[in-house]
C-alpha cells in the first residue's frame, strides 16, 4: 500500500469532500450520537476552497490515484481572519476508513509541522473530534479544554481544543 503526500489544488474539491464524508461518517459514529452526526456532517464534509488553494493543505494519494487522507494548517484562526504570531491551526484532517493506522495522517502532520516551522510557527493548535484526540496526543498534542464548535445558529459540535509546541 503506497501513497504520496502532495499539496492540494482547487481541482481536488470533490475528492476531498468525498473523503471527508467517508471518513467522518464512519470514524465518528462510535463517538457521537447519530442524530447529531446527521445534522453536523453536511457542514463538516465540504472541502474548503480557501484551504485547498492555500499552499498549506495536503492530500495523500494512493498509487491508484484515490485520495486517502487530507489535512493542513493555517495561520488564521478557523472562522476568523485573526493571526497570532507564532501560532498555526491544524485544519480538516481526515483519513479514509480503509487506510487508518497506516501512517497516512502522521505523514500529513509531519508535512504540516515542517512547513509551519519554516514559517516561524512555534505552536500548533487544533480543534479535535473525540475520535481523533488520541491520535493528536500520540503526536505530542496536549488537551487544553473541551469546546462546542458552532456549525450554524442551531448546531454546535462537541470537540477538544489541543495544542503542541514545535521544538
Amino acid at each position: 500500500m503506497t501513497y504520496i503526500v502532495r499539496l492540494s489544488a482547487p481541482s481536488d474539491a470533490d475528492a476531498v469532500s468525498a473523503l471527508l464524508a467517508a471518513s467522518y461518517s464512519t470514524l465518528l459514529a462510535s463517538h457521537y450520537e447519530k442524530a447529531l452526526l446527521e445534522r453536523a456532517l453536511p457542514f463538516m464534509t465540504k472541502a474548503n476552497p480557501t484551504l485547498l488553494a492555500s499552499g498549506a493543505f495536503y492530500v495523500a494519494q494512493s498509487s491508484h490515484g484515490e485520495l486517502i487522507g487530507c489535512g493542513g494548517w493555517s495561520l488564521e484562526r478557523p472562522g476568523t481572519a485573526k493571526i497570532v504570531r507564532g501560532e498555526a491551526h491544524i485544519r480538516h484532517f481526515a483519513t479514509h476508513p480503509g487506510w487508518t493506522r497506516l501512517g497516512v495522517a502522521r505523514s500529513i502532520m509531519n508535512r504540516c509541522r515542517m512547513d509551519a516551522k519554516a514559517r516561524d510557527v512555534s505552536e500548533l493548535h487544533c480543534c479535535s473530534t473525540f475520535a481523533a484526540e488520541n491520535f493528536y496526543k500520540a503526536l505530542g498534542f496536549k488537551t487544553v479544554a473541551g469546546a462546542d464548535i458552532p456549525l450554524d445558529s442551531q448546531i454546535s459540535f462537541p470537540a477538544v481544543l489541543m495544542q503542541h509546541p514545535l521544538p
